[in-house]
């Protein structure tokens, strides 16, 4: 992504109800998870600020390709590797868990060989959570603007897991209540070219009120979402 797309996320990420929601759901994917955990692909480091206060028992490291990206993370106090997910500059075995969210969607990246590299440096029975999203139909300029290039379905999300050597996986479609919300904004309303992403602040009411249905779809099995996530063992 540009500077300026990064700088957006680094403001809204605290806040905003899909980071909110999104980080919620990764931390009780590693609720199991002992020792040392990469967030692949950190960004800004909102992710590893927020495991960081909710699990202060965690060795965290992030690694980020964007040096912009990579400095404001460290901003926030994150440890933070610049380096690609394509080689990831740590040891076989290195770590309990892998985090990595809307990483292999980006035009950078090569969903095969990071999934490789991700697998490499988990140890065998290490947990990796990958969250992408969903829906190549529903594909819009908010992509464009944050350099996506691809959106999956549960089953060609769990067809990668499955041909990088991940047997044991979960993949679970999230954000379904907004999905009618998301189409009509993405689709519709921002159509045009040159709409801007997402990712900015919303009326606090609203904040609070898309949040809570996230909380409310936590114990439910969303047969769609504008989001898919897959945590899968190594083993």
């Amino acid at each position: 992504m540009d500077s300026f797309e990064y700088q957006r996320m680094d403001a809204a990420e605290a806040r905003l109800w899909w980071y909110r929601g999104l980080h919620a759901r990764l931390a009780a994917a590693l609720a199991d998870v002992r020792g040392g955990v990469l967030d692949a692909g950190c960004g800004t480091g909102g992710f590893l600020s927020f495991l960081g206060a909710a699990r202060p028992d965690f060795s965290l490291v992030g690694c980020e390709y964007d040096f912009f990206a990579a400095s404001l993370a460290r901003a926030k106090g994150a440890a933070v590797t610049v380096g690609s997910v394509h080689a990831l500059p740590f040891a076989d075995g290195r770590f309990d868990a892998v985090v990595s969210a809307d990483v292999l969607c980006h035009e950078g990246v090569e969903p095969a060989p990071a999934l490789a590299e991700m697998r490499r440096v988990l140890r065998p029975g290490g947990v990796l959570v990958v969250n992408m999203p969903a829906y190549m139909w529903l594909f819009s300029e908010h992509d464009r603007r944050v350099k996506n290039v691809r959106r999956v379905s549960a089953g060609e999300m769990r067809g990668m897991l499955t041909a990088a050597g991940f047997g044991k996986n979960s993949v679970r479609y999230w954000n379904g209540f907004l999905l009618p919300l998301m189409i009509l904004r993405r689709k519709i309303l921002a159509a045009k070219a040159g709409a801007e992403s997402d990712v900015a602040p919303i009326n606090g009411v609203l904040n609070a009120f898309f949040l809570g249905l996230l909380r409310v779809e936590r114990a439910l099995k969303m047969p769609a979402g504008g989001s898919v996530m897959a945590v899968a063992v190594r083993a």
